[in-house]
C-alpha cells in the first residue's frame, strides 16, 4: 500500500514527537534521581559515634551519604576528610601552633573500600599473606573508610616526622597534642595497653573525631577506648 506525501511527512512527525518525549522522559528521570540523591546526602545526619574496627563493618551506603572535603598533606597529596571534623582539626592545629608551639599536620585520611582493597591486594604480593593480615584493616574493616579518622604527623624544627617509631619517641610533644584533643571533639583512638580492645597497637598520631567535645572529654578523662564507651552507653540503657 503506498501513502501520499502528506501522509508519510505526518507519520514522520509523530515518529520524531514520539522520540522526544521518550528522550525527555527519560532525562527529566535522570534528574528526579539526581536531586533525590543529593537529598539524601545533604538531609542525613553523619553518625559521629559509628564504630568500625575488625569485628564490625562500615555501614552500607555510609560512603554515598558522607560529606567530605578534599584538602593537601604534609606530601601535597590530595587527603580528604568528613567536612565537620576537618574544621574542627584546623582549629585544633591552630590552637597547639599558637599556644604550644607544636606544629602537626595531615598524614593520612580517609580511604574508599575500594582503595584498601587495591592496597590489601598489593601488600599481599610485596610483603606477604601473614603480614598484612597482622598489621592491615580488611577492607571495609578500616576506620579510615568513615572519613573521621585522621594520622597526623610533626614538624619539628622544620622537619618531618611522620616515621611510627620516631613520631612514639616525642612523647612530650603528643601529649601536649593529646592534652587538646577533647576540646574540639577528638579522642586518640589506639591507647596504650588497650591493644586487646582495639585490635591495634598503641598510635599517639590516629585520631578521631567523636562530634562531640563532651563525649571525647568523658572517654578522654575516664581513659576509655571508644569500644568501652560505647559498651558502657549500651549497658546503661
Amino acid at each position: 500500500m503506498l501513502y501520499a506525501n502528506s501522509e508519510i511527512i505526518q507519520m514522520r512527525k509523530i515518529y520524531m514527537r514520539t522520540i522526544i518525549i521518550v528522550v525527555m522522559t527519560i532525562f527529566l528521570a535522570c534528574v528526579v534521581s539526581a536531586k533525590e540523591k543529593a537529598t539524601t546526602k545533604a538531609d542525613k545526619e553523619t553518625d559521629y559515634l559509628v564504630l568500625v574496627n575488625k569485628q564490625n563493618k562500615l555501614p552500607d551506603e555510609w560512603e554515598e551519604t558522607i560529606k567530605l572535603e578534599t584538602v593537601f598533606d604534609i606530601d601535597d597529596d590530595e587527603c580528604i576528610v568528613e567536612k565537620e571534623a576537618l574544621l574542627k582539626y584546623y582549629e585544633l592545629r591552630d590552637d597547639l601552633e599558637k599556644h604550644d608551639g607544636v606544629h602537626i599536620e595531615l598524614d593520612s585520611c580517609y580511604r574508599s573500600v575500594a582503595r584498601q582493597q587495591e592496597l590489601w591486594d598489593s601488600w599481599i604480593i610485596e610483603y606477604g599473606e601473614d603480614y598484612v593480615k597482622k598489621y592491615v584493616a580488611v577492607p571495609g574493616f578500616s576506620e579510615h573508610h568513615t572519613g573521621l579518622a585522621i594520622d597526623i604527623c610533626i614538624v619539628k624544627d622544620g622537619v618531618v616526622i611522620n616515621d611510627n617509631d620516631d613520631m612514639i619517641a616525642e612523647k612530650e610533644i603528643f601529649s601536649k597534642i593529646h592534652e587538646k584533643l577533647a576540646d574540639y571533639g577528638f579522642i586518640l583512638r589506639y591507647l596504650e595497653g588497650k591493644e586487646d580492645i582495639t585490635g591495634y597497637s598503641y598510635e599517639p598520631w590516629h585520631l578521631r573525631y567523636v562530634g562531640s567535645p563532651d563525649i571525647a572529654k568523658e572517654i578522654t578523662e575516664k581513659g576509655l577506648t571508644f569500644e568501652e564507651y560505647l559498651e558502657s552507653k549500651e549497658d546503661s540503657n
